[in-house]
């Protein structure tokens, strides 16, 4: 520095949970590479973290600023007390994905067969998915099917060794299961609106508490919209993807190419305000379905969930 000058303060960093493959690498890869964060006024830091439990530690510790989270464990912080906000990341979901010459062509299909389940009876997939085969065929999944609670990695895997005649995933294994053939029984999001949600609601978003606001008043906004102009550049631009393919563990090009539709596909669009109204109808109907060991003590989605919510100023 030249006599008289003063070093410029550096812009505040924001340390964002990211999982290996997971999609929140792609984007925080995005952001860095194409210095979306300077240009917003902030310094991204991705922390990594082995699992979504390890995330979800880390951030309620203080290690990091930003996760991907669901929207009912946002909701349930939020409701007991804890200032959290809730940022829409993608509105796509899992599905139930069956062989490609499976004959199970509907959900009244699945009585009978042996349905993996990707994480626990609590499920909220799952437990749309009972609902639903009870509404439209008149059948309760848990009895009158074979369902079987794991990890998605293993029951891929047992759909794909033939242990399994379904499963009900996540769409980055939906996705990859697509690439080799298998296709779509129903997915999560059409089964949400068939219980009256108006259209595509993003069940997982960036999660931070409002301390993080309180850093600097543009802080969040930076971020935001750093975020979504990396989703901007992914959807438009083919080379913005060569970074990022390193980090998708996409074994071949068919691979590759169905987690860029998916991804792409699940960008939000929506205004928050019409968010938060499918998100209340949604909230409701898993109130009445998992009670409050899935949803927790609230009644509802609490005031000052969403970032950006006009009829929320809090």
């Amino acid at each position: 520095l030249l006599p008289g000058q003063v070093r410029a303060a550096p812009p505040p960093a924001v340390r964002v949970g990211v999982l290996p493959f997971g999609t929140v690498a792609w984007e925080a890869e995005t952001i860095r590479r194409s210095g979306l964060d300077e240009a917003a006024g902030y310094r991204l830091e991705p922390v990594r973290l082995a699992t979504n439990d390890a995330a979800r530690i880390a951030f309620l510790g203080g290690q990091v600023d930003v996760i991907v989270s669901d929207l009912l464990l946002a909701a349930r912080l939020r409701n007991e007390g804890r200032k959290v906000r809730f940022v829409p990341y993608s509105t796509t979901e899992g599905a139930v994905m069956v062989p490609a010459d499976s004959p199970i062509r509907e959900v009244g299909d699945l009585a009978g067969k042996r349905i993996g389940v990707a994480g626990g009876a609590l499920d909220k997939n799952w437990l749309l998915l009972k609902a639903h085969a009870r509404e439209r065929a008149g059948i309760d999944l848990a009895t009158a099917a074979a369902p079987a609670y794991g990890a998605p990695p293993l029951i891929a895997n047992k759909l794909e060794s033939g242990e399994l005649d379904a499963a009900l995933l996540y769409w980055n294994f939906c996705a990859r299961l697509e690439a080799r053939g298998y296709r779509r029984l129903v997915g999560a999001g059409d089964i949400a609106r068939a219980f009256g949600l108006k259209g595509e609601i993003a069940l997982i978003g960036y999660m931070f508490d409002e301390a993080l606001a309180a850093r600097g008043p543009a802080l969040v906004d930076g971020f935001v919209s750093s975020s979504r102009a990396a989703k901007r550049l992914l959807a438009e631009s083919e080379a913005a993807w060569g970074p990022v393919r390193p980090l998708m563990e996409a074994e071949d090009e068919a691979t590759f190419q169905t987690l860029r539709r998916y991804f792409v596909e699940g960008v939000p669009q929506r205004p928050v305000a019409d968010e938060r109204q499918d998100a209340e109808t949604l909230f409701a109907i898993l109130a009445r379905l998992g009670g409050e060991r899935l949803v927790g003590p609230g009644t509802g989605l609490p005031p000052g969930l969403y970032w950006g919510d006009p009829r929320d100023p809090a």
